[in-house]
């Protein structure tokens, strides 16, 4: 079936963010679905108040590790897939190739680099990422053959980006859709029928990625895109890659740091509260990514938009998808965070049945995501200054929420609270609501002398 051309610059802004959305927010859904899945069913394994814990827990360490990988994916191509797409709309779409031809390269560099590290350095770096005695054993079963498919994961990631960049969201939701699901059929049958254990759905995730990353570069190479991904525009030119670096070292510090706030709450829960505060944490965390991916795919979906009318130099239509952007995301936090506070064990009961887990995670989520119903006002106004290329302002935004704010109060708060272990999830929503308040501040100026500076002619280099 031939994939419908999508016409970026014209048309109702609602209708096509909602078309372009849809496909984004399902694969961010989708794609959580490797790691959510594996946890799922290692959380039950027999028995599973010793077994299916203890292998939970020893997986939730390895959380740091994933998160890395996946965040060199986005330095690469969620920092290129934005300026391909603002090229595209200044009528340069030879340009775009070379950012994606760039883009490649160095992924395949990248994971080359990381795959190597991770397998000299797994059992220091679990034991630094929260592994305890208990649990080291089953993260380093797992970690071992993940990183093996580092490759995959690098470039179904980062090349996705690329085919949702030109508008052809369903097809990079058919990505993770194939993958997701060949890893949902493949998990029990590793894990269970061949009695692999973690090992068994570290290996059913690398092969679905896999299969994942050959429909991706199939396509890219294919008739339907617009994009070619073409030899002559492999090799590296730092005029070409430099650019997107920048602007992709915001959602890489997202991502990144992710692995150092793990270390952060994993090491304080595991001080104050144990195994069993860490292994909510790994639910907490569990949760949260779900639940974010509608934020982070209406965010995908809109960036095509906003980026190609920001070249085009049609700022109406960039402010036009903002507010609808800003509409849908803060919708979605507000109702989410409704949902968590009405029904926390609910949630908790999807990664674990033992008793006293759920317990101990449904009191916990409370806190951790008390801030979350106004998260949206945040994911919406700190990506569309990557959609814009305003590489500055999104990297301060990202550096402060995680750097600046959680990790001096998962450290900071505990001294004022007599249940240490409250203190350090309460770290989460105090940083989110100081982070809301001033993105939204920084956001109101910047956006609008951007706009200002685009209806004079002016816009990134």
């Amino acid at each position: 079936m031939k994939q419908k051309n999508v016409d970026l610059g014209s048309g109702s802004v609602g209708k096509l963010l909602f078309s372009l959305s849809l496909p984004t927010i399902t694969s961010q859904i989708v794609n959580m679905l490797y790691n959510l899945v594996d946890r799922v069913y290692i959380g039950h394994m027999q028995p599973v108040d010793t077994v299916g814990k203890l292998a939970l827990t020893g997986v939730g360490v390895c959380l740091p590790v994933i998160m890395v990988i996946s965040a060199f994916a986005a330095l690469l191509a969620m920092g290129g897939a934005p300026r391909a797409s603002i090229q595209e709309g200044r009528g340069n779409p030879q340009e775009s190739e070379r950012i994606m031809g760039n883009s490649f390269t160095l992924l395949l560099l990248v994971s080359l680099v990381l795959t190597l590290v991770f397998q000299l350095f797994a059992e220091p770096l679990l034991l630094t990422f929260g592994a305890s005695p208990n649990t080291i054993g089953y993260a380093l079963d797992y970690m071992r053959i993940y990183s093996m498919g580092t490759l995959f994961v690098q470039m179904t990631l980062g090349m996705n980006a690329y085919i949702t960049a030109q508008g052809f969201t369903s097809v990079s939701m058919k990505t993770v859709l194939i993958g997701a699901g060949l890893n949902t059929v493949l998990d029990p049958i590793f894990i269970f029928a061949f009695g692999m254990g973690v090992r068994g759905a570290a290996l059913a995730t690398i092969l679905s990625q896999a299969v994942s990353a050959v429909w991706v570069l199939r396509f890219l190479t294919g008739p339907k895109t617009r994009w070619h991904l073409r030899k002559a525009y492999l090799r590296p030119v730092p005029a070409i890659f430099l650019p997107c670096l920048a602007l992709g070292l915001s959602p890489f510090i997202m991502q990144s740091t992710e692995s150092l706030i793990a270390v952060c709450f994993n090491s304080s829960l595991l001080k104050y509260g144990g195994d069993i505060a860490v292994g909510a944490m790994t639910v907490l965390t569990s949760v949260m990514q779900f639940a974010m991916m509608p934020l982070h795919g209406l965010t995908q979906g809109s960036q095509p938009i906003i980026s190609y009318n920001f070249g085009a130099q049609n700022a109406q239509r960039v402010r036009d998808a903002f507010r609808c952007l800003l509409r849908a995301c803060l919708a979605y936090s507000l109702s989410l965070w409704a949902l968590v506070q009405l029904f926390p064990r609910s949630f908790a009961l999807i990664f674990n049945n033992n008793p006293a887990l759920v317990e101990y995670a449904a009191w916990a989520i409370r806190i951790y995501m008390a801030a979350t119903g106004i998260f949206g006002i945040q994911v919406a106004c700190q990506q569309t200054f990557v959609a814009l290329g305003n590489a500055k302002t999104s990297l301060f935004l990202a550096v402060l929420r995680k750097v600046i704010l959680l990790i001096p109060l998962i450290y900071i708060l505990p001294l004022f609270f007599a249940d240490k272990a409250f203190a350090v999830f309460l770290a989460e929503p105090v940083a989110d609501f100081l982070a809301v308040c001033t993105t939204a501040s920084m956001f109101a100026v910047q956006f609008k002398k951007s706009m200002s500076a685009l209806e004079n002619g002016s816009g990134i280099s």
